[in-house]
């Protein structure tokens, strides 16, 4: 099972949301660790190659995290936040971009 690897403020900022929204995004995160996609995802190009992210719904609001599953030694979570529009602002684009970024380029000992 791979770690995840929490970049930035990613991990408080999941703390931080509702019960309900917390623990499923929490089980999303596990299935990916366990080589099963989300229950509910998309890809998210535009910030990087591979980058995706778990779509969450509950009765207080939408919740996304944006992270990055293709390298072999970890998964990189890069942004976690809830969504307030239709679109995603671009400052949290702008700030998974910023955290893409810092994700080694090469597996360690690779």
């Amino acid at each position: 099972m791979k770690p995840v690897v929490w970049l930035g403020n990613s991990k408080a900022d999941l703390k931080a949301f509702p019960a309900t929204a917390m623990d499923d995004m929490g089980h999303q995160l596990f299935r990916i660790q366990c080589g099963v996609d989300p229950d509910n995802w998309k890809p998210m190009a535009s910030i990087g190659s591979g980058v995706r992210e778990i779509r969450v719904r509950d009765p207080s609001g939408a919740f996304r995290t944006i992270y990055l599953a293709t390298r072999p030694e970890a998964i990189y979570v890069l942004h976690c936040f809830r969504k307030k529009t239709s679109k995603t602002a671009r400052q949290d684009i702008d700030l998974a971009r910023q955290r893409l970024a810092r994700v080694p380029r090469k597996a360690p000992n690779g």
